[in-house]
């Protein structure tokens, strides 16, 4: 019978105990529901990021491979460029009319006579 000559708190406290603990318990599970979300939200953000870099960097190196073709086909071009040039100063330096004229000898069928208008 010693627990009947303990002192019982009053009920007021009790009550005001209980509800700042059921307060303090719902604000917890919120912080833990905001805090999920938001690492949620933060590991979609890194996928998101993750995915992007991949397919940037494909892209990057399409565009890669794309100029080193079109840098290729300017060389082949550029070299074509450079040895008609050549061949046109030629044709205007001195003696430039009987180069274009032996070169054009390949041109004229064997049985016709060539003209040559001045």
């Amino acid at each position: 019978m010693a627990s009947s000559t303990a002192p019982r708190p009053p009920s007021s406290a009790v009550d005001a105990a209980t509800l700042a603990a059921s307060i303090q318990k719902q604000t917890d599970q919120r912080e833990l529901h905001c805090s999920v979300m938001a690492l949620a939200v933060k590991l979609g953000l890194v996928v998101l990021g993750c995915v992007s870099i991949v397919r940037l960097s494909g892209a990057y190196q399409e565009r890669l491979d794309r100029h080193s073709e079109i840098d290729a086909v300017v060389t082949v071009e550029t070299a074509k460029l450079q040895s008609l040039q050549q061949r046109f100063d030629r044709l205007f330096s001195i003696g430039g009319e009987k180069r274009l004229l032996g070169e054009q000898d390949q041109w004229i069928a064997p049985n016709r006579v060539r003209i040559i208008w001045r």
